[in-house]
């Protein structure tokens, strides 16, 4: 694959790019625009701001890999491409999440799933936030619209056998499941999505818009953390921006940059994060709260039959049934689907260590794993948790486990247990430190009720992160006006999954997709008339 052709390395040559082993950073720099952050909000907005004309800055703290330096190994993937060296927790490091730190940021790494933004968590949005214009009539054609640019479209393979459990498990019990949709050309079904893909068919921002916005002119700094943004209370005065390695570590000398306007595309922990160490106004204290996970717990099972969970396209069956069957605000409800399965990722998601670990990752070729994603920010006891500034500045999110979470995991994991059993697993094992593996659904259900949910023995962990910089229809209910403009920074907008007022209940890359392109539409109208 080292051999395929590599669009970005061709390209390279061609495009203005800074920092790292690239040229060196400017001490100062003057644009229309400067994005921070080039994923999923980010990279939309550069394209869509640099084929209007306005001059264009994207700043990313990560940096610029391609195919070629993707070989499928997680040694060198989670150090160069993810947040913390895909370490990153929750303040008591009871949740590990996922999050890309890279050019491309977590649409390099993801799984490609795309589901556009649950009708029913529109609506809850409408009547509980007052988020009037975002109902699914209104959202459709910017959904179509990023569907077509980012090749999204129905996933026509057989799923692997992985993915086949959760498939022939609900067809088993009399209960719905369906196929996700991906954001893929050319796939080669390798199953190294999180890895970065080496073949370039996935269609993140790497190959997609941010090609596109350098192709329009637009400049961008790698291994760039911006450290603080300047501001006298109404306005972003500039941008200062500090070099760093690929360890975050900072190197070298601030440069400053000075933009008209300043689009905020750092995610849901870092873009508050760099609002807080700015001190920006916050006058009703939204700022950072309401951040939201969807905490995912998982239940382990092996087979008679090879499954080979690394092999094959990641992420192709879901079902709804556990979302469709309760009420949004009532019992958390979860969303099933099948994760991936690499050496290293498992090994330090799986309960138990030493011998009995060993003798679980014997059984690696013969085992799966189904997640339950959890629908967190709608019911009167999940309030989400808040983002706040360790002592040197950097981010953390502090996630309180509450009643109604720990309710949805027990549930959730009778669940998948049922049906994992159902599609002929030999034993199952629910990652909590206290659970063995059960040999029947009847061994299963009745040591799973008597399970402590709490911290730590739970496994929990997370790849979406959204909230904390909320869009509401007045400043008193939120950070963000319903254009994405900050309400009290007049040249300030936030394009990320920070927009979100609760979690979404799917996968939110193709949620963010289609907001950010009718915000940063918006935004270049705005901006080209003045």
């Amino acid at each position: 694959m080292s051999q395929l052709p590599d669009p970005v390395r061709e390209r390279l040559s061609q495009w203005k790019v800074f920092g790292a082993e690239h040229a060196p950073l400017p001490a100062q720099a003057t644009v229309d625009v400067a994005i921070i952050g080039s994923g999923a909000g980010g990279g939309i907005t550069a394209e869509l701001l640099a084929q209007a004309g306005l001059s264009v800055l994207v700043i990313e703290e990560g940096p610029l890999r391609s195919s070629r330096d993707f070989k499928q190994r997680e040694s060198e993937a989670y150090p160069e491409l993810y947040q913390e060296a895909a370490a990153r927790k929750t303040a008591d490091k009871a949740i590990n999440i996922l999050q890309g730190r890279c050019v491309g940021g977590s649409t390099t790494v993801n799984w490609t799933s795309s589901f556009r933004t649950p009708a029913g968590t529109l609506a809850f949005w409408q009547r509980q936030h007052g988020l009037q214009g975002f109902d699914v009539d209104a959202m459709a054609p910017w959904f179509e619209r990023a569907e077509q640019r980012l090749s999204i479209s129905d996933w026509s393979a057989d799923p692997n056998p992985n993915n086949g459990v959760l498939a022939r498990g609900m067809a088993a019990l009399g209960l719905p499941a369906g196929r996700i949709r991906r954001n893929v050309k050319g796939c080669w079904n390798l199953g190294s999505c999180g890895m970065g893909c080496p073949t370039n068919a996935k269609q993140s921002m790497l190959v997609t818009t941010i090609p596109a916005a350098l192709d329009a002119g637009a400049r961008l700094y790698v291994q760039t953390r911006v450290q603080e943004l300047v501001h006298d209370g109404r306005r972003v005065q500039r941008l200062i921006c500090q070099p760093v390695g690929l360890a975050g570590d900072a190197q070298g000398q601030p440069c400053e940059v000075r933009a008209r306007h300043v689009v905020l595309a750092g995610g849901a922990i870092n873009s508050p994060a760099l609002m807080l160490r700015s001190a920006l106004p916050d006058p009703y204290g939204h700022l950072g709260r309401r951040t939201f996970l969807h905490p995912v717990v998982l239940s382990a099972a092996r087979f008679d039959e090879r499954i080979e969970g690394w092999d094959g396209a990641p992420q192709t069956v879901y079902s709804d049934h556990f979302l469709d069957t309760q009420a949004i605000d009532g019992p958390l409800g979860f969303k099933l689907e099948v994760p991936p399965m690499h050496p290293l990722i498992m090994s330090s998601t799986m309960a138990g260590f030493g011998q009995a670990l060993q003798g679980d990752l014997a059984q690696f070729p013969h085992s799966q794993v189904l997640l339950a994603l959890l629908r967190d920010g709608f019911h009167p006891d999940s309030p989400g948790g808040r983002v706040r500034l360790r002592s040197d500045g950097s981010p953390e999110l502090d996630y309180p486990i509450t009643a109604a979470l720990q309710d949805g995991f027990r549930r959730a994991l009778l669940a998948m247990a049922e049906i994992q059993f159902a599609a002929g697993a030999r034993d199952a094992m629910p990652l909590h430190e206290l659970a063995p593996p059960y040999r029947s659904w009847a061994e299963a259900r009745e040591a799973i009720a008597q399970l402590p949910m709490q911290p730590y023995l739970t496994r929990v962990v997370s790849a979406h992160v959204m909230g904390g910089c909320a869009l509401s229809p007045v400043p008193e209910l939120g950070v963000t006006r319903p254009d994405g403009r900050h309400w009290q920074l007049d040249n300030l907008s936030i394009h990320d999954g920070s927009l979100f007022p609760t979690s979404i209940g799917a996968n939110p890359q193709l949620s963010i997709y289609g907001l950010v392109t009718r915000l940063a539409s918006g935004l270049a109208r705005q901006l080209q008339a003045g």
